[in-house]
């Protein structure tokens, strides 16, 4: 946790991860985020993973350092004081990220028309308002036809949701954008970022696009190779395996010298016509060969042999290990200092991360645990809204707020 946003007021009506992730990024950098869900719980208030009685970890990951309000959203008393926290007064409020429909009670226009420098960010499936989660569109861009092995012609799907995880960064950054556009100019406005934009604009940007319409034809599946350089996973001689990647000068050679195969290497570049060193793309179009070369090499040594070598050589490389065994034992993971032990409303103390960036000029303080559902409602109905304790008491009665859950 940092305080390079401390004073900003954050609203959070949202579920799934893209948009409470670009919430949660904002809080790990000292916003004040308050999510506000229905009494009981949003669609992905239990989500797995979680506990076996039930307690999401989902949940908790995502909205750790945010405070929560419950609301009965399904009243329209409920949904007007879900506007007034949103369009709440003071100069540093007035943000709102949210995946509700652009349309409804949640639409900017309506909301607007209580704080006209309100600043929305809105994350969507299409643009048009169609529905969609990261997996289908991840089918529409074509990335599981791209994936997994040459010989297969089913679909592979990613585990991790890359789409909502850049959506959410990317919506923090856009928010920020709209927030420092008003404050030079007091405007206000709605940023929409539906997740297909931000796939056909990563794929844009790095050259898929152009790739196909240049070449006419789908890029081909490459298993485990890694495309446009020398890469792939290898077997140890004590049945390890490791990723290599040699996308560098100083990478391809580090990685010859370790394996003492310099020069059978040379050898094969005379043959070739090549030289591999100062050229990425010799090695990808000629890996076929090479493959077999380093595979021979590696499968000669134990990991325990290997790993010297290549850390002395600058070889880029890693193994394959488990989850479990990685926030175990690796101590890459394991003394991470953007992890900290919090203490959780699953009853679960676990290592739990803060922000992903550090900054030289600022202390770093200790990640936050995710709220119960509904522990900040009497708070922030008094502190942002300013309403009585009796009025607080009289929501409370009728149904409308709830408090810790």
């Amino acid at each position: 946790m940092f305080s390079v946003l401390t004073g900003l007021r954050v609203i959070e009506g949202a579920s799934f991860i893209a948009a409470p992730s670009c919430a949660l990024y904002l809080a790990q950098l000292g916003a004040e985020v308050i999510r506000f869900d229905m009494i009981g719980g949003g669609p992905d208030r239990n989500r797995w993973p979680a506990t076996p009685e039930g307690a999401s970890f989902y949940w908790e990951g995502l909205n750790k350092g945010k405070k929560s309000v419950a609301i009965d959203l399904s009243r329209p008393e409920g949904r007007a004081l879900a506007t007034d926290l949103i369009t709440a007064p003071g100069p540093q409020g007035g943000l709102f990220v949210t995946n509700f429909p652009a349309e409804g009670f949640l639409s900017h226009q309506r909301l607007s028309a209580k704080r006209a420098d309100l600043v929305t960010l809105r994350v969507m499936g299409w643009p048009d308002g169609a529905t969609a989660v990261d997996y289908t569109v991840n089918a529409a861009a074509g990335y599981p036809l791209m994936t997994g092995p040459v010989a297969s012609d089913a679909p592979v799907n990613h585990v991790l949701p890359a789409w909502d995880l850049v959506t959410g960064a990317y919506g923090a950054f856009a928010l920020l954008a709209a927030e420092r556009h008003r404050a030079r100019t007091g405007e206000g406005q709605e940023v929409r970022l539906p997740l297909s934009d931000m796939a056909v604009a990563t794929m844009g940007n790095l050259g898929q696009i152009a790739e196909v319409l240049d070449t006419g034809a789908d890029r081909q599946r490459l298993g485990n190779d890694l495309f446009g350089a020398f890469g792939r996973d290898f077997r140890t001689a004590d049945g390890r395996r490791v990723m290599i990647a040699a996308i560098t000068p100083r990478q391809w050679t580090g990685l010859l010298k370790s394996l003492e195969i310099a020069p059978v290497i040379a050898e094969l570049e005379r043959s070739l016509d090549v030289t591999f060193e100062n050229d990425e793309i010799a090695r990808f179009r000629h890996r076929d060969v090479l493959f077999p070369i380093v595979e021979a090499a590696i499968a000669r040594r134990s990991l325990d042999d290997l790993a010297p070598a290549f850390n002395a050589n600058g070889v880029c490389w890693d193994r394959y290990q488990t989850v479990r065994t990685a926030v175990t034992t690796d101590p890459r993971w394991t003394e991470n200092p953007i992890l900290s032990p919090v203490a959780h409303p699953s009853g679960r103390t676990y290592p739990t991360p803060g922000s992903a960036a550090s900054f030289a000029a600022l202390p770093r303080h200790a990640a936050m645990p995710a709220p119960r559902l509904g522990q900040h409602t009497d708070e922030v109905l008094a502190t942002v809204l300013g309403l009585s304790g009796q009025q607080i008491g009289q929501l409370h009665d009728q149904g409308i707020v709830a408090g810790a859950a």
